[in-house]
């Protein structure tokens, strides 16, 4: 019933996204749209994908989920939503084209595509990430996610896609015939394979190694050279709130936007590669009318890596966070943890505590840490607000770890 509802929203979608397009007079036909989508790894691979164009010389703009930098202006592009409206969407189509810019380079999340929101955008280039246990509260089912993000593949002239990833096979099945697919991995059989770690000065962790071979990919078939690409890789800067380290002295902090079992993992066992020495803190919890299927996913991942987990609240709207935590406890508890006080925890490791108020897990995890320690906070990220009770509060992740840290003895 739900998604028969969702389908009627969606002819009105895709209406007022026709009205856009002639409005704004079709910008897409004038400039070069490059979409990025996947489960994880979109605003990355797309904010990379523009540095190392702009840094080629060519004009570039991007729409991410951090920002959207069309021409020389940066403009907030809102609370939890990836892709903007229709409007929206074409009226920075154009901003860009009236900027002159050759490229775009757009974050396409799969209810964008559902919703219509980008229909008759004509893109160049479409690239997929990866595609793993997300959003099924809004598509149902794994199939009906995997053909909904397929559909940027088969709006695109050229689709990228991930070899190695475990939708590859699928996603090969449902590109339209005739299509031109390139390919990109690390592991089995692609066209672009290359381990950006071996010619970049710094350590890339795995899953982002992938973002960058997709952007590496790309901007081969746009003609820069390996040394242009190379060399504009090692001057990029990850986006604010990907694996941002905000305090770096006898423990550490990192935020990381990670809010799916797939990025949980990598997330974690990135940072347990980095930081080897002490206990791995892990704080997160998951936002509400979110797939609940994945929340014991979550807490199962967290267990295999991190040492301590404090559950707390991620946007849980009107649904009790309370009940989130709990969800997410039982994958805790199958990986063998067990439930503290939180007024006695901190000492014994696999152990979990539930603090609702994100402020104060943060403040209990900073109080708890030991030297070497690192703690580890995902879902939230570069995101400006926190919803509580269906109403958006101020928030950033970042400035409330350091206002934590200004005002206590570490």
């Amino acid at each position: 019933m739900k998604r028969a509802f969702q389908k009627l929203k969606n002819i009105y979608h895709l209406l007022v996204a026709v009205v856009a397009n002639v409005y704004y007079g079709f910008p897409s036909r004038s400039i070069k749209v490059i979409g990025i989508t996947g489960t994880d790894g979109k605003t990355t691979t797309s904010a990379l994908l523009h540095h190392i164009i702009s840094k080629s010389g060519k004009k570039s703009s991007v729409l991410t989920t951090v920002s959207a930098k069309i021409g020389k202006e940066t403009f907030d592009t809102g609370f939890h939503v990836t892709t903007p409206n229709s409007i929206q969407v074409q009226r920075f189509l154009r901003k860009a084209v009236d900027a002159d810019d050759e490229y775009f380079i757009m974050e396409t999340t799969s209810h964008a595509l559902d919703q219509n929101r980008v229909f008759g955008v004509k893109y160049l280039y479409g690239v997929m990430t990866n595609i793993s246990h997300e959003h099924l509260q809004y598509h149902v089912t794994m199939k009906d996610y995997l053909l909904t993000k397929c559909r940027l593949l088969n709006q695109s002239e050229t689709a990228v896609i991930n070899a190695d990833d475990n939708s590859f096979e699928a996603l090969k099945s449902h590109i339209n015939s005739g299509k031109v697919v390139l390919t990109y991995g690390l592991i089995n059989k692609a066209d672009y394979n290359l381990d950006v770690s071996t010619v970049l000065d710094f350590p890339v962790a795995k899953f982002n190694k992938y973002n960058y071979l997709a952007a590496y990919t790309v901007a081969v078939k746009l003609g820069l050279s390996k040394n242009e690409i190379i060399s504009a890789m090692k001057s990029f800067k990850m986006p604010e709130g990907r694996m941002e380290i905000v305090y770096s002295n006898e423990f550490s902090v990192i935020v990381d936007f990670a809010h799916t079992p797939a990025s949980i993992r990598e997330a974690l066992t990135a940072v347990r590669e980095m930081y080897g020495g002490g206990r791995l803190i892990h704080v997160f919890s998951a936002a509400a009318f979110r797939d609940d299927l994945k929340r014991p996913i979550m807490g199962r991942e967290s267990g295999k890596v991190a040492d301590l987990v404090i559950l707390t609240e991620e946007d849980y709207r009107t649904e009790d966070p309370v009940k989130i935590a709990q969800g997410i406890a039982v994958g805790l508890e199958e990986e063998g943890f067990k439930s503290e006080n939180a007024n006695s925890f901190g000492d014994k490791n696999n152990k979990y505590t539930i603090i609702i108020d994100r402020y104060d897990a943060i403040k209990k995890a900073i109080s708890i840490a030991k030297p070497k320690d690192v703690i580890l906070l995902t879902g939230k990220g570069h995101e400006r607000s926190l919803n509580r009770n269906g109403k958006e509060y101020p928030w950033s992740e970042v400035s409330n770890v350091k206002n934590i840290i200004m005002h206590s003895d570490v």
